[in-house]
């Protein structure tokens, strides 16, 4: 599928993105690192440079090679109504997640954001809150189609929330300067708009990503003796 350029998205839908990109979104995403606070600990991570690479390697490497494409098939079979669909690609995206507690992690981030959508009258999010393996992904996409956004903007947005969440946790693990993390979200532009528009277009086969040292931070993370996140 190619992405369409200039793409208009409507204006009652814009605020509603910015509302799911929120940090104020109340789904508890403050309190993971997905591996990053271990990779502090270790030393792998220690400054701006390390956190850059770090979190855009990943953004390319993992985000954009598995998160993005499968949220582009969600988007799509939610719009079609597929729920087999949702629920196949959905399991594919869970058991894609290298460690427990970024399989935790993403279970409860996408409840979370289910029991929100069922509050807010989405009821296709209804039987997602208290599913054994949910993906924010799959909650994300809901969302994103019952609200009219675009997939372009959609995915943009998804991967923009990954990517701040990453730069608050390294603002805290480090720490970073605000000037540091700033300069970090802009780096990370020219890098998300190539990730969906990769992301987007990947076939089928092409599906899926390997982060050794995400496996190795987020196994380590389990036992670390002192930690501020949850993963």
């Amino acid at each position: 599928m190619a992405i369409t350029t200039g793409t208009t998205i409507n204006p009652a839908a814009l605020p509603r993105l910015l509302q799911l990109c929120s940090p104020a979104l109340p789904v508890g995403a403050y309190a993971y690192s997905q591996g990053l606070e271990c990779a502090v600990e270790r030393g792998w991570v220690h400054d701006e440079a390390s956190a850059g690479e770090w979190i855009l390697g990943l953004l390319d490497h993992t985000v954009r090679r598995l998160d993005l494409p499968i949220f582009a098939r969600l988007y799509r079979a939610w719009q079609a109504a597929d729920v087999e669909t949702v629920r196949r690609w959905n399991a594919r995206l869970y058991a894609s997640r290298e460690a427990a507690e970024l399989q935790r992690e993403d279970r409860h981030l996408g409840a979370a954001l289910a029991r929100l959508l069922s509050d807010l009258g989405i009821q296709d999010a209804e039987p997602w809150r208290n599913a054994p393996r949910v993906c924010f992904a799959t909650l994300f996409s809901l969302a994103a189609v019952k609200w009219e956004i675009p997939l372009p903007e959609a995915a943009t947005g998804y991967a923009w929330a990954w990517v701040e969440n990453q730069v608050a946790a390294a603002t805290r693990l480090i720490p970073l300067g605000q000037t540091a993390s700033q300069r970090l979200l802009v780096a990370a532009g020219p890098v998300i708009t190539a990730a969906v528009a990769g992301g987007l277009t990947l076939p089928d086969e092409a599906i899926g990503a390997a982060a050794p040292g995400l496996a190795l931070a987020g196994a380590l993370h389990e036992t670390q003796y002192s930690r501020l996140f949850r993963s």
